[in-house]
């Protein structure tokens, strides 16, 4: 008897191991994750610099920066949806700054059936974080220019259509506000984190497989005797 179920234990045991430790190292990603997480929110929540000369689209994400100046009048409608809101309009406009720079800022959300209101010919304060957002993949629906309306953030596109540098500021705060736009500032809550489920997965994975190697084993010991 010992001959026969020798096999489907070893079998059962190396399966169950091998599944265990994937658990183990998606906990493992899990504290990697949420130590990354940490050091974003406090990125983004530091004391806020001025914008550098040459940011940096990967030493600079998610810089608090601040930067004065004077809304251009064009602007570009970015279509986005909201959990529990719905649809809405991403305004990103043109800051040109006390100091002769032309960036992008995006300015907030606007509801899909306001229109657009035109920019102050002020001098404004933009707080908020600078951001390279990665929105684009095989399935993103063409621009319409014609009809202003945009489906992902591409820094570089709209750079080039708006005729600014590569810089997107992201306002968390616009003063004077505008009433009509809300700003969504730089969070961490769009950056998936999903080790634990995975982890979760894994080790029921692992007991199934365990619970199923036992089976088998009670069913090739009932045959012998």
């Amino acid at each position: 008897m010992i001959k026969r179920v020798i096999w489907p234990v070893l079998f059962g045991l190396l399966g169950t191991i091998i599944l265990s430790s994937l658990g183990v190292w998606q906990l493992q990603r899990l504290g990697w994750k949420t130590e990354i997480l940490a050091e974003i929110d406090a990125r983004i929540s530091a004391a806020p610099v001025s914008v550098p000369e040459t940011p940096d689209s990967v030493a600079d994400r998610f810089l608090p920066v601040m930067a004065e100046g004077r809304f251009a009048p064009d602007y570009v409608r970015v279509l986005v949806s909201q959990r529990g809101v719905g649809a809405g309009y991403r305004i990103i406009s043109p800051l040109e700054t006390a100091n002769g720079r032309r960036i992008l800022v995006d300015r907030g959300i606007l509801p899909v059936a306001a229109e657009t209101p035109p920019v102050s010919d002020g001098p404004v304060i933009v707080i908020g974080n600078l951001h390279w957002p990665d929105e684009t993949d095989g399935f993103t629906p063409d621009n319409d220019i014609a009809g202003n309306t945009w489906f992902a953030r591409d820094v570089d596109a709209l750079a080039a259509h708006l005729e600014t540098e590569p810089t997107l500021l992201i306002a968390a705060n616009v003063s004077p506000a505008d009433p009509a736009v809300t700003p969504l500032p730089v969070t961490s809550e769009g950056i998936p984190n999903n080790h634990l489920g995975y982890a979760i997965q894994w080790f029921g994975l692992a007991m199934v497989w365990l619970g199923m190697t036992a089976f088998l084993v009670w069913r090739i010991t009932r045959r012998t005797v």
